[in-house]
C-alpha cells in the first residue's frame, strides 16, 4: 500500500510538472508569434513556476493520490491565464494583438464553467479543487483589471483587488472566513466580472460605453461583497449573543429554583 501511495503521489507531481511545461510551450508560441519582450517572458515564466510550486505543495499537504479530471481542466485554464498575464505584462511596451488576447481570455472564461461540472459528474469534487478554481478566477480578474486600468484609470484595480482585500481582512476578523450560503446571485456576479472586463479590454465599443461597462462590473461586485459581509457580520453577532442568552437563562432558572 505504501508503494502505491508513493507511486500515485509521483504521478500527481508529474502532472503539475507537465502543466508547467505546457505553460512554457504556450509562452514560446506566443513569443514567436508576436515577438514578446522581456517583461512578458519573465512574467510568464514566474507565473508558470509559481503555479507549479504552490499547486505541488498544496497537493502534497492535502495527501492527494490522484490529480483528477476537474483539476486538469483548471490547470489548462491556469495555463491560458498565464498566457494572458504575459500579454498584459508585455502590453506596457507593445499592445498585444486584440484577437490573441481576446481569444485566450475568452477560452479561459468559458472553461470556468467546465471544471465544476466535470468534478460533479465524476464525483471528484474536493476542497483543494474548489480553492484552485477560485484562485485561478481571482487572478484572471486581477490581470484583466490591470490591463483595463491602463486605459481607464486606477479605479478599475478595485475590481481585481477586492477579493484579496477580503482575504486580508479575514486575517484581522476571522468571522469573515465562515461559510456562506449558496447564492446564484454571487456566482452570476463573479462570472460577469471576467466577461465585462473582457468586453472593455477588447475596445470594440466606444470608450464611454466601456467605462459604463466597467463601472457596472464594479458596482455589482461591491453589492455582492457588501451583502456577503453584512450576512457574515450578522451571523457572527447572533452566534456571539447566543451563549450569553443561554447563560442568562440558566442563571434565572437557578435563582428561581
Amino acid at each position: 500500500m505504501a508503494l502505491n501511495n508513493t507511486y500515485d503521489a509521483r504521478l500527481v507531481q508529474q502532472e503539475t510538472a507537465v502543466g508547467a511545461g505546457v505553460q512554457i510551450l504556450l509562452l514560446a508560441l506566443i513569443g514567436t508569434a508576436i515577438g514578446m519582450g522581456p517583461a512578458g517572458w519573465v512574467t510568464g515564466l514566474v507565473f508558470a513556476i509559481a503555479t507549479w510550486a504552490v499547486l505541488s505543495r498544496a497537493l502534497h499537504r492535502a495527501g492527494s493520490r490522484t490529480f483528477g479530471p476537474a483539476n486538469r481542466v483548471t490547470l489548462g485554464r491556469a495555463t491560458l491565464v498565464g498566457g494572458v498575464t504575459a500579454l498584459v505584462a508585455d502590453s506596457f511596451q507593445d499592445s498585444p494583438p486584440v484577437s490573441l488576447f481576446v481569444g485566450l481570455t475568452a477560452v479561459a472564461l468559458i472553461l470556468d464553467g467546465v471544471d465544476g461540472k466535470v468534478a460533479r459528474r465524476t464525483g471528484t469534487s474536493t476542497a483543494l479543487g474548489a480553492r484552485f478554481d477560485m484562485e485561478v478566477d481571482a487572478f484572471l480578474i486581477l490581470v484583466l483589471s490591470v490591463y483595463v486600468s491602463t486605459a481607464m484609470g486606477p479605479w478599475v484595480l478595485l475590481i481585481g483587488a477586492m477579493r484579496y482585500v477580503f482575504v486580508a481582512a479575514a486575517r484581522v476578523w476571522p468571522w469573515l472566513t465562515a461559510p456562506l450560503p449558496p447564492s446564484t446571485a454571487r456566482k452570476t456576479v463573479a462570472a460577469l466580472q471576467g466577461v465585462l472586463l473582457l468586453v472593455a479590454a477588447s475596445a470594440y465599443l466606444p470608450h464611454a460605453v466601456n467605462v459604463g461597462v466597467v463601472a457596472l462590473a464594479l458596482g455589482l461586485l461591491v453589492w455582492s461583497f457588501g451583502r456577503d459581509v453584512l450576512w457574515l457580520f450578522r451571523t457572527h453577532r447572533t452566534t456571539q449573543a447566543a451563549p450569553v442568552t443561554v447563560e442568562r437563562r440558566a442563571r434565572r432558572e437557578l435563582v428561581a429554583s
